[in-house]
């Protein structure tokens, strides 16, 4: 049994149950984890909150060369790192070393982003005063990591909190604990003794008892909708600050414009990039009608060249999903649509192999009233829908209770504003989908969460703010009691 990474180092535990981690290619056991609950819990955070008073007083410029650090030893384990990753999450390599760059470089973002300022002046009300506004850490964070992305999203809550003086408690996912173990043993291990722990456990004990817990101010969670409105549950008596990123259904529109080759191939990375399984995953697709069948045709011919296969193998283009029961809801999904009229025009039926593989799945002749069109589906399901003209696409693009990200592929300048104008989602990519930048915030709208991750606003999101009035000279003041007699 693996140990856990608490107070600067690896921490051996006993608890009477543990966790298997699965490949989800093979189906083969790859390692055990403890399975954490509060008294783990209460031994990192009581590191977390011993580091605290250290790390926030640690100058800025000292804090952006350790996180300098801690991305620098990323990088030298990269190929270490990429490989587990893949053993335990399925995504094939090339994704996962798109992922660990990125986890490395958003702490180099964050490393400088941490000392770019403080707060700022503000006039005051009488020249002998003077008026400022701090940004202050809160203390300890807890940082509950989904299995999709188990480096990068962890990477965008940790490096803001530890840029601007928190410390953490990563609770990484109990499907995919190890990479997130190995990184702390390599990376976070050159940042002072407390101020990183990870407790691997589920969610309903350790999850639950990090946000639960009276000292842990913050929680920041990427995950479903259901999950989050738990935390939000146990959270709000406590008052503490949340950050929910509560997943979506994507919509992209086919401009009437775009090229048809540029468009499918846009469309098949954004809806099958780490087989659907990305809370910004194109979900629906909304094609003119006057080009659907010739639309529909080509994408269904390019995703029949995809290859599926275990994601260390260099051939594979689309690798398994993470686990059986989020297979089995992508089918019954899809078999649902089926059932309701819709059309298959490819995949639909696991293949005869080892592993949580499920193929490329185009649908057409499909609604709103389904569960493929309405509900997360989170695996590599395209559901094509047309419409009349571009009004009807953007009304249909906010038919939905989520607003996290929308795509559109289209040349015209006018139409483009007005979807990105018009479009209820935190993100809105125009033929480029998926792509994040370091300083462009990311975050849903409606039901898809609360708070930033990423620029400016994702280091905002884990500081409070305080305004100091300062009277420097400090006279007695004529409106000061008691009324009537001028004063003292």
């Amino acid at each position: 049994m693996l140990p856990m990474f608490i107070d600067g180092k690896p921490t051996r535990v006993e608890t009477a149950e543990t966790i298997g981690v699965i490949n989800p290619a093979t189906e083969e056991r790859l390692a055990e984890v403890p399975a954490g609950g509060p008294a783990e819990v209460d031994r990192a955070v009581a590191a977390a909150v011993r580091a605290y008073p250290e790390w926030r007083r640690t100058p800025a410029p000292e804090r952006a060369r350790m996180l300098h650090e801690v991305a620098a030893r990323l990088r030298r384990h990269q190929d270490e790192l990429v490989r587990l990753l893949t053993q335990e999450e399925g995504k094939p390599l090339p994704e996962n070393d798109e992922e660990l760059v990125w986890t490395a470089d958003t702490f180099d973002y964050y490393a400088e982003l941490g000392r770019h300022e403080r707060g700022r002046l503000i006039p005051p009300g009488d020249p002998d005063q003077f008026n400022f506004v701090l940004k202050e850490p809160y203390g300890v964070v807890a940082c509950i990591v989904p299995w999709n992305y188990p480096l990068l999203l962890m990477a965008w809550k940790v490096a803001p909190a530890l840029a601007g003086g928190n410390t953490v408690v990563i609770k990484p996912s109990e499907l995919t604990p190890l990479t997130t173990l190995r990184a702390a043993e390599v990376a976070f291990s050159a940042l002072p003794p407390g101020t990183v722990n990870v407790v691997t456990g589920y969610g309903a004990q350790a999850g639950e008892a990090l946000v639960r817990h009276p000292e842990v101010p913050v929680v920041a969670f990427t995950g479903s909708l259901a999950t989050g409105q738990h935390i939000t549950s146990l959270a709000a008596p406590m008052m503490k600050t949340l950050h929910l990123e509560l997943g979506g259904k994507d919509p992209m529109v086919i401009g009437p414009d775009i090229e048809q080759d540029l468009a499918v191939r846009a469309l098949a990375y954004a809806a099958l990039i780490n087989a659907g399984q990305v809370c910004t995953s194109t979900e629906r697709v909304y094609v003119p009608r006057d080009r659907f069948a010739s639309f529909a045709s080509d994408l269904t011919d390019f995703v029949r060249t995809l290859r599926l296969g275990d994601g260390l193998e260099s051939t594979t283009d689309i690798g398994p999903m993470i686990r059986e029961p989020f297979r089995a809801r992508v089918e019954a999904q899809v078999a649902e649509a089926v059932a309701q009229g819709a059309r298959l025009l490819s995949g639909g039926a696991r293949p005869a192999r080892p592993g949580y593989f499920y193929p490329p799945t185009v649908l057409t002749d499909v609604h709103h009233g389904m569960c493929v069109m309405r509900d997360e589906t989170f695996g590599p399901v395209i559901p094509l829908m047309a419409y009349g003209d571009f009004e009807q696409a953007i009304a249909l693009a906010n038919d939905s209770p989520y607003g996290l990200g929308a795509s559109l592929m289209c040349r015209d300048p006018r139409l483009v504003k007005r979807f990105f104008e018009e479009v209820q989602a935190g993100t809105v990519w125009i033929n480029d989908p998926l792509t994040d930048n370091y300083a462009g915030p990311f975050g849903g709208m409606k039901m898809s969460g609360l708070g930033r991750e990423l620029g400016q606003e994702g280091l905002d999101e884990f500081l409070r703010v305080k305004h100091v009035h300062w009277d420097i000279v400090g006279a007695p003041k004529d409106y000061w009691y008691p009324y009537g007699q001028g004063g003292p």
